[in-house]
This record gives structure tokens, sequence and C-alpha cells, in this order.
């Protein structure tokens, strides 16, 4: 039988990038730069860009990364909205800003909140998929909380096996790697906790 999609799901991911696309076409006239411009440095198509300033395309992690990037600006400036910086965050749902990298998808759990100090995330991650052979590192803290199936954590040259319940924390500047031990989608709550906000450790996770 044929998968059905959601008519109220659809619209949904239909209105998040609407909303990701205005917030990128916002700091882009804001910069003063055109489109052509920011297509050239970021080295993406002008059609890519205009797609996803017109809502009508998702952007991978990897593809908001390079305009961010090229903006000079965190990643999660295009998840944020304009509500005179409100200080209460409330998602319902299946009503989360998220976006596609690699080997999974991220939803940004903090979406609109400014400068909190933390990046709070949920992350599900393909089948077998990793962090790459290079281990990452970045200022402050991390927290991971397994949602679903069974995620390996490397930190420091020590193995920490995480299954649904299991947490960690550590801090971020020591070396860290992880993977879906699972041949099943693996989900974990990641709280990123950077002492610096231009450092962008969502990016060093995901940004591949």
């Amino acid at each position: 039988m044929a998968k059905q999609h959601s008519p109220i799901l659809e619209t949904l991911k239909e209105e998040q990038n609407i909303e990701v696309g205005h917030r990128l076409r916002e700091v882009r006239m804001g910069r003063g730069i055109s489109i052509r411009l920011l297509a050239e440095q970021s080295k993406l198509n002008v059609n890519t860009l205009s797609l996803i300033e017109n809502g009508h395309t998702s952007p991978s992690v990897s593809t908001l990364q390079a305009i961010a990037q090229t903006l000079q600006v965190p990643i999660t400036t295009f998840f944020e909205t304009n509500n005179d910086n409100p200080k209460v965050i409330h998602q319902r749902a299946g009503q989360r800003p998220y976006a596609r990298f690699t080997h999974g998808k991220m939803e940004n759990l903090g979406s609109g909140m400014p400068q909190s100090g933390a990046e709070p995330l949920i992350i599900t991650l393909d089948p077998e998929a990793d962090s790459g052979k290079t281990p990452i590192v970045h200022t402050g803290s991390e927290f991971v909380y397994c949602l679903e199936g069974h995620i390996t954590y490397q930190v420091d040259g020590h193995t920490y096996p995480l299954e649904l319940g299991d947490s960690l924390m550590f801090e971020a500047h020591l070396p860290h790697r992880w993977r879906n031990e699972d041949m099943t989608p693996s989900k974990m709550l990641l709280v990123l906790c950077p002492l610096d906000d231009r450092d962008q450790p969502a990016e060093r996770h995901f940004g591949r």
C-alpha cells in the first residue's frame, strides 16, 4: 500500500520552509547582498537560493551552513522569528522548525529564543550514521539524552553507549564523536551550550 501523507503535516512543513525562506531574505537584504552575489560567495545555485527564499524547498544543514558562513551569522538565525525577543518558546509537536543533514534530521527546540546560551535539538540519525573520522571540539558543554535506539558517544578516548533513557554530559573541549549503532533510525535530545555564540557547534556536528 502506498504511503499516505497527512495534509496537515505537509502544510506545516510548507509553513516552516516559508519561515526559513523569509528569514534568509531578511538577513540577506539586511546585509545589502543580492541573491546572485550570495550565490557566488556561497558557491550555491541562484535557483536553489530562490527556491529556499520562496519557501518551495527545505534546505539541508550543509546548505544553511554555507549561507550562514557567507552572511557571517549563526545557522540558528534562519529559525528565529521576529517576535520582539520572546522570553517564552512554546512549540507544539510537529510544528518545530527542522533541517536535514547528510545522515538525518535536526529539529530546533529553541527556535526564536535569541542568544539563550543553550541550543536544544532533537536529532534523528539514519541507520549506522556517524559524525565522521575527525573528532568534534567546541566551547562550553554538551548534554545528550537517548530517546530511541542505540547511540555510542566517544569522548576523550572513552566510549559511552546510550540506550533509551541514558544520558551523557561533558565539557565540549574534549574531542568527541557519535555513531548510531542500530540498523534503524535512532533519536537523541542534544543540548549544546557554547560559551561563544560564534562557535556554532551544531554545524561542527551536522554540517558535513
